[in-house]
């Protein structure tokens, strides 16, 4: 999402007066003034793609080799059974062997954000004190969306309620309405942001006018928003945001900790050229091609993408050359 010139310049001098400071040393916008939050988020996360065989099995080695070569990049930890993770299609065994294994190559000062959201409340606490008990420092929920029609904001505060109180680790709600069709309500954010074992939200929309209300409202809580994609991560940055959950850091994982350094140094000139350049790399891995482009193009830059699990499809001929087309365009290949 570019911004405009005017928008630009009348936003470079409140934004230049920000002290953005190093992620794990920060003040967030969104925690109370003069306090610090309990577990910091601040920085970039990439939501691992789950490596498979050709036989469609988990391929543990070629995860390790990835986690090997993620581990020069300054990320602020990583978030494994997401969207990206092809969560849905890992059986529950499967789910927890993989938190273990990247819980053993992952040093110790980087979170481990593990994806625990499943559609009843019983098996969303069940999983995630699974995940809690392979080494994750925080759950990641996804909505409950199967009855969409029913999950109401009474009915997701005492979902997530319930699962907060249980789990022996901090929660991140995951809103991410493109996968669900559902957005967590407003109300609902601001509800369970109080809620002392929820921390923050990632949030997947790309609406910025709610993501700065979520970081104004929520501003005496220990609470924060995390970007849930490369392509509005500055203008997250702009309204408060504390971090960024992206896709396209499995492939620019260097240039999007870059954008992070630009955003908390208040260099935004620098940080809106950035921007632009990702944009639309960043559209091809998700909304255009999705796990299938996401895979295909960590291929080009080194990392081992792999087939996805049926029913995804591999890319065609001529899907995989405008995929090439557009990282070739903005510069990365």
């Amino acid at each position: 999402m570019a911004f405009s010139t005017r928008l630009a310049s009348s936003l470079r001098p409140a934004l230049a007066a920000l002290h953005w400071a190093a992620p794990r040393q920060c003040r967030r916008l969104s925690t109370p003034q003069g306090s610090e939050p309990s577990l910091d988020l601040g920085g970039i996360f990439p939501p691992l793609a789950t490596p498979f065989s050709p036989s469609q099995e988990v391929d543990y080695a070629q995860l390790e080799g990835n986690l090997r070569r993620y581990a020069s990049i300054p990320f602020r930890g990583l978030v494994v059974l997401g969207s990206n993770g092809e969560y849905p299609y890992l059986a529950p065994r499967e789910r927890v062997e993989v938190v273990s294994c990247v819980r053993r190559a992952l040093p110790r000062d980087r979170l481990l954000l593990a994806g625990s959201g499943c559609e009843s409340t019983q098996a969303t606490i069940e999983l995630t004190v699974s995940m809690a008990e392979a080494g994750a420092d925080v759950a990641l929920v996804v909505t409950p969306c199967y009855y969409r029609g029913a999950m109401t904001t009474a009915a997701l505060v005492h979902h997530y309620t319930e699962v907060s109180d249980a789990s022996p680790i901090p929660v991140v709600l995951y809103s991410v309405p493109a996968n669900t069709g559902l957005d967590l309500p407003m109300e609902a954010v601001i509800t369970l942001a109080q809620h002392p074992n929820i921390i923050g939200i990632k949030d997947s929309g790309g609406d910025i006018t709610r993501m700065g209300l979520m970081v104004h409202k929520t501003r005496q809580e220990d609470f924060q928003v995390l970007a849930g994609s490369a392509g509005f991560l500055l203008a997250s940055y702009a309204v408060g945001a504390s971090g960024g959950v992206c896709a396209l850091a499995n492939v620019l994982g260097d240039p999007l900790c870059q954008l992070d350094h630009l955003c908390r140094e208040g260099q935004w000139q620098e940080a809106r050229d950035l921007q632009h350049r990702l944009i639309e790399p960043n559209t091809a891995v998700t909304r255009r091609f999705g796990i299938p482009g996401l895979k295909k193009a960590m291929e080009w830059f080194g990392y081992y993408g792999g087939p996805c699990r049926a029913p995804l499809a591999p890319l065609n001929p001529a899907q995989v050359e405008e995929l090439r087309s557009t990282f070739s365009a903005n510069g990365w290949l």
